[in-house]
């Protein structure tokens, strides 16, 4: 990652401590208790990407969190290792499962990420893959909560597009051809797809609102394509429709190698 977001992380965990909030409040928690309970992974060695202050670090008695920030250490009761998505410092197959939640769209290589999860997992592992899917591009100026009077020109047309942006109609107006074509090429190629996003300008000089520092935006559809190309099984959308028309929240994959 460019220093920047580096320092970005670094910075905001100094500052107030999770440690005293209600785990079980946080939206990823419920899915990560299923994950848990579905797959029997209580007695398994778990290893979470992206831990932040390790507010899931007592989900699995064998649990590693690994987050780019070293100051994030201070909080954990737990192992804990600083390092990249990009780069992790584990042996091939090390781990039984892992989880993720809102890290990949803040990784500017978000395929190396998942090449290094598939990598860390054990053969017929298992990865719980949440993400911020479909980042929006507007978040990192903060164009939906700013006045007008912020904005020049541009900048109000901008804002004032994103009414008509959020809606179910214009989205899927070019998102589901889109899934289509990629659909199309993963067919035709029959071996390994590239992991498809776009490139988003972060904003680590003020947080207007959640994923005002993304660096992309994805489509889940994307992932799945990604994974199942490589021989991989997505667990919780098994039907053909129902992984063609998926929208948010996390994925479930056994990993094939």
């Amino acid at each position: 990652m460019p220093g920047g977001a580096k320092q970005f992380y670094e910075a905001a965990y100094e500052g107030e401590s999770y440690a005293s909030r209600d785990v079980s409040q946080h939206r990823f928690f419920g899915p990560l208790q299923a994950f848990v309970a579905g797959h029997g992974l209580d007695a398994r060695r778990c290893l979470e990407i992206g831990s932040g202050r390790g507010r899931f670090q007592d989900v699995v008695p064998d649990y590693l969190g690994t987050d780019l920030a070293e100051s994030a250490g201070r909080y954990y009761h737990k192992p804990f290792v600083p390092a990249s998505a990009t780069a992790l410092p584990f042996a091939d197959g090390s781990f039984d499962a892992l989880w993720t939640t809102a890290v990949l769209e803040h990784i500017p290589d978000p395929a190396s990420a998942l090449a290094e999860m598939r990598r860390v997992v054990k053969p017929d592992g298992l990865l719980l893959l949440g993400a911020a899917w479909q980042c929006r591009p507007w978040a990192a100026e903060g164009y939906a909560v700013r006045p007008y009077g912020d904005f020049g020109m541009k900048g109000k047309l901008i804002k004032a597009s994103i009414v008509l942006r959020k809606t179910v109609v214009f989205r899927s107006s070019y998102v589901f051809p889109r899934r289509l074509l990629h659909a199309l090429r993963a067919a035709l190629s029959r071996g390994p797809v590239p992991f498809r996003y776009r490139e988003l300008e972060p904003n680590y000089e003020k947080f207007w609102v959640s994923d005002s520092d993304a660096v992309n935006s994805m489509d889940p559809y994307d992932a799945i394509l990604w994974f199942e190309s490589r021989g991989d099984r997505c667990l919780n959308y098994t039907g053909g429709l129902s992984k063609f028309f998926v929208r948010t929240g996390p994925l479930v994959f056994r990993i094939r190698k």
